[in-house]
């Protein structure tokens, strides 16, 4: 079951500190601020990458960007407790053997995974052939949301990439015009040269990567989920005490709750190393 509120609290902290940042950095640094406000460089960077994402990916994989990165704005929160307890309620009316009631029940379910799978056991289906089902469900949406975390990662190569392309327009631009010393247009060029790096740079540090950063911890979260599910269900299957089963998903979730906090954290490690 998940409850979406419009606003997540660490990327609302992480915009806002970024918009800070930049504030601060250019009210102390700058003469004037407005001189950091190109929109030829911001135009290079953004249509440069938008155009080699649609060379590399399908039509209908670059629409979904701004989809996604709704996705990361929006506080997602998986109910994991309740999953359990709707596994558990309705494991405890499977073993009472009445199958009306346990298909009543299954109607208030809201998580469509924990539901197929229910379903799927009122239905006599054999165990391993539920479980083949809901595992290559759990893989066709770990490699879904894998290749759209990609997308902004190849995002976040590019832009650095267009930003440098920018820069050399800039310094060709303003080789031809050195002889002749006009110092306004050798100015001009020369931001223009330096802009366009310093655009590309913060595109793919403070957008793209964090985006995808943040799709691939939701995915990893979801899996999560979906493999405490899948091991219910095959208690479910065997007729597992309701009691034994909330308490081992319970520890199964502690579990991989610290897994992927030592995951991430060693991720975080592993980039800062680099």
């Amino acid at each position: 079951m998940q409850k979406i509120r419009f606003l997540n609290p660490s990327t609302l902290i992480g915009i806002v500190a970024s918009v800070l940042l930049l504030g601060v950095v250019l009210f102390f640094s700058a003469e004037d601020p407005a001189l950091f406000i190109d929109l030829p460089s911001l135009a290079i960077v953004l249509v440069g990458t938008l155009a080699a994402t649609f060379i590399s990916y399908p039509l209908s994989e670059v629409v979904r960007i701004f989809g996604l990165i709704r996705t990361v704005v929006r506080n997602e929160h998986l109910y994991t407790a309740n999953d359990i307890e709707d596994l558990v309620a309705i494991s405890r009316i499977w073993m009472g053997g009445n199958i009306r009631a346990v298909e009543e029940a299954l109607e208030t379910i809201s998580n469509p995974f924990l539901k197929t799978g229910v379903q799927l056991v009122i239905d006599m289906t054999p165990e391993e052939d539920i479980l083949d089902l809901l595992e290559w469900r759990i893989a066709r949406l770990r490699a879904k949301e894998h290749a759209e975390a990609q997308l902004f990662r190849m995002m976040a190569n590019y832009a650095p990439a267009f930003g440098m392309v920018g820069t050399l327009i800039g310094l060709v631009n303003l080789l031809f015009l050195l002889g002749d010393g006009d110092m306004t247009s050798i100015g001009q060029h020369m931001a223009l040269a330096l802009m366009t790096t310093f655009y590309g740079v913060l595109l793919a540090n403070l957008l793209f990567k964090p985006v995808a950063v943040k799709l691939e911890r939701r995915t990893e979260q979801r899996v999560a989920l979906m493999n405490m599910v899948l091991q219910g269900i095959s208690m479910m299957c065997k007729k597992r005490s309701p009691t034994l089963m909330r308490e081992t998903l319970n520890s199964f979730m502690a579990e991989y709750h610290d897994e992927i906090n030592d995951d991430s954290s060693r991720r975080l490690q592993a980039t800062t190393e680099s």
